[in-house]
């Protein structure tokens, strides 16, 4: 049957795609994004401290998916608002967070329960913060300047019949390279698009989560969305070919170098911070005095850009007045600077800072 992007595609093939997902140019692919992402994975498990690692890099991947759907922040408001409380935090920066606690809470969900059509509701639900669920109304459809570009499957049954298909697949034993099944996941989920809105940036949280539920990572550190964002057209023309002409291999090598560039990325940006948390260690050892320096309070500076008094006193680092008289030291030696938000003092990083936001 012709595809016809104005009617519902009730007619999407089910999983595995019929053609050859193993041809050699993306088996090629598959090996070089696989090393890579073996290399990241080494890497990030050397660091004692993930979390300085995972806060930074989880917030940039929030920042940029939601980007891709037109929902912009600033990286300085979105830092600001994860670090203090505050009133005045807009609603673009309050849904890049949510974002992030997306990513975070199916992050922590993974050891109890696999990927699932539940997974994938309770992910848009926390975006959405409604309770939002699989589309049961006609009418949903994706245009480009006021064009029609796409029209899903419409039923409620027969969407919820597709994401059982879409697990079953997730879960089959049937020797598929990992990598190669996340790039049919992704265009399978979008295609379907399950919900009324946010499936965007639900599937990719459900990219990084595979990862992770693959052991490729340990940790949601993969920042894909920087990639999207760069090649969005592309994106977007290899996604379409996929449905009109079944290019599933012009997709695949999409993914496959998507994954690859952005572990290259990330790699990059690891080694940039550990590089300079081991030089601001030597240099709050030489400048500060004994009785405030300390590894763990540098350590607790690189968790995210922003610090403030309660981060030492939750720490144990230290109480409220002596944590104080800390950060005001290391803003005199020039680590750290002091900004007004709110109600609230926070310190910045400010090397840290400029690492993150290149």
């Amino acid at each position: 049957m012709m595809y016809n992007p104005k009617k519902p595609y009730n007619e999407l093939p089910l999983l595995p795609p019929k053609k050859d997902l193993e041809a050699k140019k993306i088996l090629k692919q598959t090996i070089q994004a696989t090393r890579v992402l073996a290399e990241l994975k080494g890497r990030a498990d050397e660091i004692p401290n993930q979390s300085r690692l995972v806060n930074a890099i989880t917030l940039q991947e929030a920042k940029d998916s939601s980007e891709i759907e037109n929902i912009v922040t600033t990286q300085d408001s979105l830092f600001q608002a994860f670090s203090a409380k505050t009133n005045t935090v807009d609603a673009q920066t309050k849904e890049v967070l949510r974002y992030r606690h997306a990513l975070w809470e199916g992050y922590r969900n993974l050891d109890k329960k696999p990927l699932s059509t539940n997974t994938f509701i309770s992910i848009v639900q926390t975006i959405k913060e409604t309770n939002i669920g699989i589309r049961n109304t006609p009418g949903t459809k994706i245009t480009s300047n006021g064009k029609t570009i796409y029209t899903p499957p419409e039923g409620e049954k027969l969407i919820r019949d597709l994401l059982k298909n879409l697990e079953d697949f997730l879960h089959a034993e049937d020797g598929l390279d990992d990598l190669i099944r996340l790039a049919v996941m992704h265009y399978q989920f979008e295609a379907i698009h399950p919900f009324p809105d946010g499936n965007g940036r639900t599937g990719r949280v459900l990219n990084i989560l595979y990862l992770v539920e693959k052991n490729l990572i340990d940790a949601p550190i993969l920042y894909l969305s920087k990639f999207i964002i760069e090649n969005k057209n592309d994106y977007y023309k290899k996604l379409k070919a996929v449905t009109e002409k079944e290019d599933w291999e012009g997709w695949i090598l999409f993914m496959l170098k998507a994954i690859e560039k952005t572990a290259i990325y990330t790699l990059e940006k690891i080694n940039a911070i550990d590089h300079l948390m081991d030089e601001t260690i030597s240099y709050a050892k030489e400048k500060l005095p004994t009785r405030v320096y300390s590894k763990e309070l540098i350590e607790l500076l690189f968790e995210q850009p922003y610090c403030k008094v309660k981060f030492l006193v939750d720490q144990n680092i230290a109480k409220r007045q002596t944590a104080a008289e800390y950060l005001y030291e290391l803003e005199k030696i020039g680590i750290l600077k002091q900004e007004k938000v709110g109600i609230e003092n926070l310190f910045l990083n400010v090397k840290l800072y400029d690492i993150l936001r290149k």
